[in-house]
């Protein structure tokens, strides 16, 4: 038997991270309905909030300049409007967020990988960004369940961080428990 008969294919896990993104559902619905509206071109944008804080407080959709259906960029022109006015406001960038449509660089094949997995080029940027969270909402049809997931870089490779969607941001690290009752 030859070398090339006994090469297997190794399946990648995605590594996990102990951190949680913690969203608002608005936020998220806001993100869902956004890639849904422009598939099948990938849909992109950002999530910001107070400089002080990792909670974002909106989601700002951007135009994707790239125009196809495997890759996104962002427009130059409303990024650095969006700078100038996250310096007015005391925001910043906190989530990078775009969808996959259909993961770019990837084979239909079995790959052990998520739909909403970084690309080549996604690992690139977040390299760029390395304080920032990358959300990706995979799509398979304009009318399919979303896969939302959110990634950081660990060690230079893509690290899947849990994501947990809560109504208000005021209660979200205190635990049910403590949200007062409602009589």
């Amino acid at each position: 038997m030859s070398r090339a008969d006994t090469v297997c294919v190794r399946r990648r896990t995605p590594r996990i991270l102990e951190r949680v993104l913690v969203l608002r559902a608005d936020l998220v619905d806001e993100i869902v309905a956004h890639a849904r509206r422009e598939y099948p071109l990938e849909s992109c944008g950002q999530l910001v909030g107070p400089e002080a804080g990792d909670e974002p407080g909106r989601y700002v959709p951007m135009t994707n300049t790239d125009g196809i259906e495997s890759d996104f960029a962002f427009s130059p022109k409303e990024d650095i409007r969006l700078e100038r006015e996250l310096d007015e406001a005391g925001e910043r960038r906190i989530v990078v967020v775009h969808s996959h449509t259909r993961v770019p660089r990837r084979p239909l094949t079995d790959t052990g990988l998520p739909e909403a997995y970084p690309s080549v080029k996604d690992v690139e940027f977040m390299g760029w960004t390395p304080d920032q969270h990358w959300l990706i909402v995979g799509l398979t049809a304009a009318d399919a369940e979303p896969e939302v997931r959110s990634y950081r870089l660990a060690d230079g490779e893509p690290a899947e961080e849990e994501i947990q969607v809560v109504e208000s941001y005021m209660f979200a690290h205190t635990g049910s428990d403590d949200v007062p009752d409602h009589r």
